[in-house]
């Protein structure tokens, strides 16, 4: 298992497969880069350069847990990219870490090449998705045996009634099959939770949206952003908003497909993801 020190010290650890060109894979959470495996078979087109967020997986946990905080992981990425000895490079971020992703770009524009934002929180960005989006993308799975329970659990968060216990009766939304692979999954995420980490993630000063968008506004790489057509944490209409923001973006929206699209169907997410790295902007909306 390689690590490198980033701009603090700490020792940060990342996981490298596949060959070819790097393509630097955040994962979400925060957590570790275990859930992501080899993206669906990503792996057989690119070298998969996937890192442990720090204070997860096998990275070190820093004395100052405040450089957990979002926006000051993208020192972590800026330290990962040096150490690789990479004059630009292509990023693909997952859930929340588009928002790592997003901001890195902001910065760094000059240093990435593509950018691919897979199923993408849109808080670094600061876009609401309303409670009847993600009523309205439940309601599509209407007809599956679990979804009287999880719908209702859906209900009481929108009407501000949340609980530990219906966050957790959300998870078949996740999955565009909710079966014991997902199951297994989803179990498998949860334990790569750090409480303290996931705190420190979102604190006070982790996102600036206006100017982020001002940023990403100025960013010339061609994005990719993919959406599943049932995920309920990022709606396809809040990720078309969100591809808005980019002078050059592509949106595909994957059929069937909940939050973790590799999973649902890989061949389908591995030809999305691959034809665009491999030709830059000759993905167009879908």
């Amino acid at each position: 298992m390689p690590f490198f020190p980033s701009y603090d010290g700490t020792e940060l650890a990342y996981h490298d497969l596949g060959s070819g060109r790097p393509l630097l894979c955040l994962p979400g959470g925060p957590q570790d880069s275990v859930y992501l495996g080899d993206l669906g078979g990503l792996s057989a087109h690119r070298r998969l350069i996937r890192p442990d967020l720090r204070g997860t997986g096998l990275s070190g946990l820093p004395e100052d847990l405040a450089s957990c905080r979002c926006d000051r992981l993208v020192h972590d990425v800026e330290a990962l990219r040096e150490h690789l000895g990479l004059d630009r490079m292509d990023v693909l971020a997952h859930s929340a870490g588009a928002n790592i992703a997003a901001q890195y770009a902001g910065r760094h524009p000059d240093r990435v090449g593509s950018l691919v934002l897979v199923t993408p929180s849109v808080r670094a960005v600061g876009l609401p998705i309303p409670g009847d989006l993600r009523r309205e993308t439940a309601l599509l799975r209407r007809d599956e045996p679990w979804f009287p329970e999880a719908f209702a659990a859906l209900e009481a968060i929108v009407a501000g009634e949340a609980t530990a216990e219906r966050w957790q009766a959300l998870a078949p939304f996740s999955y565009g099959r909710w079966d014991d692979a997902a199951r297994a999954h989803q179990a498998a995420e949860r334990e790569q939770m750090k409480d303290e980490v996931v705190a420190a993630f979102g604190a006070e000063g982790a996102f600036a949206p206006d100017g982020t968008r001002a940023a990403l506004a100025r960013v010339t790489a061609p994005v990719l952003l993919l959406a599943g057509q049932v995920d309920l944490g990022a709606p396809p209409a809040a990720v078309a908003e969100f591809a808005g923001l980019f002078p050059d973006a592509a949106l595909v929206v994957q059929p069937g497909a909940g939050h973790f699209p590799w999973l649902d169907d890989p061949a389908r997410f591995v030809t999305a993801v691959a034809d665009f790295l491999g030709g830059g902007a000759g993905v167009r909306a879908s």
